[in-house]
């Protein structure tokens, strides 16, 4: 007999995601969904139709939505459950996922149908759930709490109220991410606040992040761009997906190199879907030049996503922008390729031009907003750099490649 989690979007019935007897995923919309005129698809990558999605085409979606690597199987053994059984992983954790959506078991009410409850944690119990997330990721097992989010760092979710922090349990909204330091790269909370704010410096639409402490222990703070403040005071989920969802691929081929997507396939996407693509294909332009820039070679398609408010799509605001060449023993390897270009410091002029014409914008154009940005960026991290006392290799990394691309430009608009 299929074992059946309820799909819900906004406290809304969207389908059901089935688990056959041989372990199989498939998933339907509901009747009454695909019937309602205002009914939105729960990704690019499914349309509203009536018959089912075998699981080629549905676990990209449903999978995108569950912690990777190390912090996927961890949460597996602290259930007893295997680390490949993207349903049962559900079950357990996916009440509140990013975004809007929730899965549950039948007959369960769906998340936000109870307004839920909030508790307050005060700075030994943060710093203490926070110590725990490298063997508990995602605080998994808490009682009364249900929530999953993709990636492979550690990370919880809470709310932030006037009073302090609060754990979010049964199915209340969270409205921040909180990152503890990192046992194994030094400085990366550091290193993220400080790419974030520099992107922020120069325009870019970004998530917005600080660094707090719980007694003395340094946390990156991350508000949430997927929650709305109401004037009641509530807090409204919002829909996004990555990009790895919305094009149908798993996440354990997020990497170009690995069948993930590339550049050009992103930006046809943006110009496909979004609401306002003149404007989301710069934006995306602009973040893929920064990601150079400040050395990030991490920049794989699910960390970049699509925002939804009813039927408006938007290229959602940056995150996760981290400069990893920072650290030696990660790959300078850039997860999508510029121009066809991987290594970044053989980029050169006829890459840069191949990527202008893979992003759909003049050559001319491009090169002078590349190299506009640039100069953005290397003003801006002169006065940056000096508030964060621990990110010299990153800001080093910032001017070398800004630099490099620089020269690179000039040699470009010569050709």
């Amino acid at each position: 007999m299929a074992r059946i989690l309820h799909v819900w979007l906004r406290g809304r019935l969207v389908g059901e995601l089935q688990q056959d007897d041989s372990g199989q995923l498939r998933f339907r919309y509901a009747p009454e969904w695909l019937s309602m005129p205002d009914a939105v698809p729960l990704s690019v990558s499914l349309p509203l139709r009536p018959e089912v999605f075998p699981r080629k085409q549905c676990r990209p979606f449903f999978a995108g939505l569950l912690p990777e690597e190390a912090n996927r199987e961890l949460i597996a053994k602290s259930f007893g459950i295997s680390k490949n059984n993207d349903f049962a992983l559900l079950d357990r954790i996916g009440g509140e996922c990013a975004g809007a959506v929730s899965l549950m078991p039948e007959g369960a009410p769906p998340t936000g149908s109870d307004p839920g409850s909030y508790e307050p944690l005060d700075e030994a119990t943060l710093a203490r759930l926070l110590a725990e997330l490298p063997k508990r990721p995602l605080l998994a097992g808490e009682k009364g709490l249900r929530l999953s989010l993709a990636g492979a760092q550690n990370k919880m979710a809470v709310a932030r109220t006037e009073s302090g922090y609060a754990l979010p349990l049964n199915g209340a909204p969270s409205t921040h991410i909180l990152k503890p330091p990192s046992p194994h790269f030094a400085g990366l909370i550091e290193n993220e606040c400080f790419c974030m704010k520099l992107a922020a410096a120069i325009g870019l639409n970004v998530a917005a992040v600080r660094i707090a402490q719980a007694q003395d222990s340094p946390f990156l703070e991350i508000e949430r761009y997927d929650r709305r403040h109401l004037p009641d005071g509530t807090v409204e989920r919002l829909h996004q997906e990555d990009f790895c969802q919305a094009l149908g691929v798993v996440p354990e081929l997020k990497y170009q190199a690995e069948g993930g997507p590339g550049l050009k396939r992103c930006f046809e996407l943006v110009r496909s879907v979004s609401s306002v693509p003149a404007v989301d294909l710069l934006r995306l332009f602009d973040a893929v030049v920064f990601n150079y820039l400040i050395g990030n070679s991490d920049a794989h398609g699910k960390n970049f996503s699509l925002l939804y408010d009813g039927r408006e799509i938007r290229l959602a605001p940056l995150y996760d922008l981290v400069c990893t060449q920072a650290y030696p023993e990660l790959s300078r390897t850039m997860a999508m390729k510029l121009g066809g270009e991987r290594d970044p410091a053989s980029v050169m002029p006829r890459n840069w031009r191949k990527f202008a014409d893979e992003a759909g914008l003049g050559q001319p154009v491009a090169l002078r907003r590349i190299t506009g940005l640039t100069q953005q960026v290397l003003d801006a991290v002169e006065t940056l750099a000096s508030d964060f006392g621990t990110v010299n290799q990153a800001s080093a990394v910032v001017r070398i490649n800004c630099a490099r691309a620089l020269a690179i430009g000039g040699s470009a608009g010569r050709k």
